[in-house]
């Protein structure tokens, strides 16, 4: 039986820019633009995340500490957004239809990046466990077995778990419910997020929060990320996260619907700007917060993301200029493999310690501190050691890009 999602045929009519005399390309099948986006989101998560010192870091590649908008907190939602679109673009092969071999794909998809997540966490806890037990007295055995089983303080949720149930969520409900009435699933779910913070407290930087509330009942203290009692990536705030995804899905029907590159670029620069307008504006109500995820953020950075997007498609697909985006176009080939690796290698590098001077340091804070510090200064040096991070990460995408390796996660 057919799911009846109002499935769109594109009419040929001319679009305004036709109308106007400016002939543009068929718009190709593969969407280099997307892939490109894709790639700079992970460049820009790999980035942002491997600083030579935290403390050393330049104010746009930080987070807002709380209410407000920085480059950096654009870069996840980015990636969330794009995730939609190729929810969308991925799900066209099942013709939108609800089978038990498609719920089993995104369950066990879901399934393996929630698995993913929860193991870079708890081998970073592994890691910090080892390295502060070097006092202890205990034995080598000893010392391994106490760092392995430490399972009492390992961070439940993080971006690849909230990746992986936003994406489960986003399919499973693109196969089940009518298109047409997602963005009305998305206007309940951002207004009802929106009424828990409201009166449940959601703009107070504290413990009295109720995301921190729930998260501390629910996850435990000991399996939260520490700051000032908020989980960035709690279980309240994936339900915005969630309309985040979704909002990318209907992006991406709206692109793929129509054939004619003027009416994708119309659609993803109103798409964008509309969404943009609406964030900012209601912003004097409800703030802008990464940290709560507050509708306003997702509406904001799905607009901007839709914008981006749109810049994209003309300078590249239609202007042809493609030699700059190679670097990204690599990353964008094997999006989480790369994540996962360049969190894998980071945890490496600051678990592994080294003598230095009258005390041992981690092979991340040597590369730093007595190399990069003493050529460039602190935060030009910080700002090296993370480019110099993202340049390795991209040598080993660039193989695996020339040798047409795409390892799907």
């Amino acid at each position: 039986m057919k799911n009846n999602n109002d499935k769109t045929t594109a009419i040929s009519s001319p679009s305004p820019l036709e109308r106007a005399g400016v002939r543009l390309p068929a718009f190709p099948t593969r969407l280099l633009a997307l892939d490109v986006f894709r790639g700079i989101t992970i460049a820009g998560m790999i980035l942002v995340n491997n600083p030579g010192a935290w403390d050393k870091i330049y104010a746009p590649l930080g987070h807002a500490q709380w209410n407000g908008l920085t480059p950096t907190d654009l870069v996840f939602p980015f990636f969330m957004f794009i995730m939609g679109i190729s929810t969308y673009i991925s799900l066209r092969k099942y013709d939108f239809e609800f089978s038990s071999a498609a719920a089993r794909k995104i369950v066990k998809r879901t399934v393996v990046i929630f698995a993913i997540g929860l193991g870079l966490a708890w081998f970073s806890l592994a890691c910090r466990t080892w390295n502060a037990s070097t006092d202890a007295g205990l034995s080598f055995g000893a010392r391994l077995w106490e760092s392995v089983r430490n399972f009492d303080h390992i961070r439940i949720m993080g971006v690849l778990p909230r990746l992986a149930v936003c994406y489960g969520v986003t399919a499973l409900t693109a196969l089940s419910m009518k298109h047409k009435n997602i963005p009305w699933l998305i206007i309940t779910l951002l207004t009802g997020y929106f009424l828990v913070l409201l009166f449940g407290r959601g703009f107070e930087y504290n413990e009295t929060n109720i995301l921190s509330v729930a998260d501390r009942a629910v996850l435990g203290v000991n399996h939260m990320y520490k700051d000032n009692g908020i989980e960035p990536e709690g279980l309240l705030s994936t339900i915005p996260a969630v309309a985040h995804v979704l909002i990318g899905f209907c992006c991406g029907k709206w692109l793929m619907e129509v054939k004619d590159i003027n009416d994708k670029l119309i659609r993803l620069f109103l798409t964008g700007a509309v969404l943009t307008f609406l964030g900012f504006l209601l912003s004097y109500g409800c703030p802008i917060n990464k940290k709560v995820w507050s509708p306003t953020f997702t509406l904001a950075t799905c607009g901007l993301a839709s914008s981006f997007l749109a810049l994209l498609v003309w300078i590249i697909d239609v202007k042809g200029h493609k030699s700059w985006s190679r670097f990204f176009e690599v990353f964008g080939a094997n999006p989480l493999f790369i994540y996962v690796m360049a969190g894998v290698v980071s945890i490496i590098l600051g678990g592994i310690r080294i003598p230095y001077g009258d005390g041992i340091i981690s092979l991340h804070g040597y590369a730093y501190s007595a190399v990069l510090h003493p050529l460039l200064g602190d935060y030009p040096g910080s700002l090296a050691y993370a480019v110099l991070f993202v340049a390795c990460c991209w040598a080993v995408g660039y193989v695996l890009y020339k040798k047409k390796l795409y390892i799907k996660i």
